[in-house]
């Protein structure tokens, strides 16, 4: 991996209380590769886009990019725009991170070093090593954990965390990817692209995290959200079932 070929990309809304501590935790690593940040914003009415674009140019100029999307528009759409515009600029490891802290910073070296050897490294709560908030309360864990064994059980994808969202992909594995295909767009969108990679034979790994709660904001996680992922499981299985039509679209497209 070259020094300039990595770029995280961060979804936000309503995330100007997090973000300018995150940005400046990511850029204090001494990282190699010397990655990018790639901050897609729904539109965020606190100001979280317009933070970005001044630290863009008076902060960190080349370092740090703004994707304005234009109005809420849910956290897959902002995560394809992102592999879009990385891939169109020739970025060759593309991660994904929250912006509330709940994916700490720390844990990217790690990462990183875990990919050397993988196409898709996951961030874990549920390896060895991993954790979960100890304040969360019993429903909260049971809940979780249950999510991932009903994900993994009917997928049948053999990883221990399914709906983590702090991972690294390399490109090469996004491009072969049906990027136009990916229906989902709360949080069970985590769970359908790892999915298409495991139909497609990624190498896969998992790297113990310890997963926090956030300590500012409001949390975007809802019943609602909870419920697609549920049924869109059963939608995941049903439509790939003859397999993965390979090789993504990179281009911009609306919807």
């Amino acid at each position: 991996m070259s020094l300039e070929s990595a770029l995280i990309i961060i979804p936000t809304y309503n995330e100007r209380q997090n973000l300018p501590s995150l940005v400046d935790a990511l850029f204090e690593l001494e990282q190699e590769p010397r990655f990018h940040v790639l901050v897609v914003d729904d539109s965020s009415p606190d100001g979280t886009g317009q933070w970005v674009a001044q630290a863009a140019t008076e902060r960190y100029p080349s370092r740090l990019h703004l994707l304005s999307q234009p109005g809420k528009r849910g956290l897959g759409r902002a995560y394809l725009a992102g592999f879009r515009w990385a891939l169109e600029r020739g970025y060759q490891v593309l991660g994904q991170m929250d912006a509330d802290f709940s994916h700490l910073p720390r844990y990217l070296p790690a990462l990183f070093a875990a990919l050397r050897d993988a196409d898709l490294v996951l961030g874990s709560r549920y390896v060895a090593g991993g954790g979960v908030e100890r304040a969360w309360p019993w429903w909260r864990k049971m809940l979780s954990r249950w999510g991932n064994l009903y994900a993994r059980s009917i997928l049948g994808v053999p990883v221990r965390d399914a709906t983590g969202g702090f991972r690294l992909w390399r490109a090469d594995l996004l491009k072969q990817m049906p990027l136009d295909e990916i229906a989902t767009v709360g949080y069970a969108f985590q769970i359908e692209l790892l999915y298409v990679a495991f139909l497609l034979g990624a190498r896969i790994r998992e790297v113990p995290i310890y997963f926090p709660d956030r300590k500012r904001g409001r949390s975007k996680l809802s019943l609602a959200i909870q419920f697609e992922a549920a049924w869109r499981v059963w939608w995941m299985k049903g439509h790939y079932r003859r397999g993965v039509r390979k090789g993504a679209d990179p281009s911009p497209r609306g919807g």
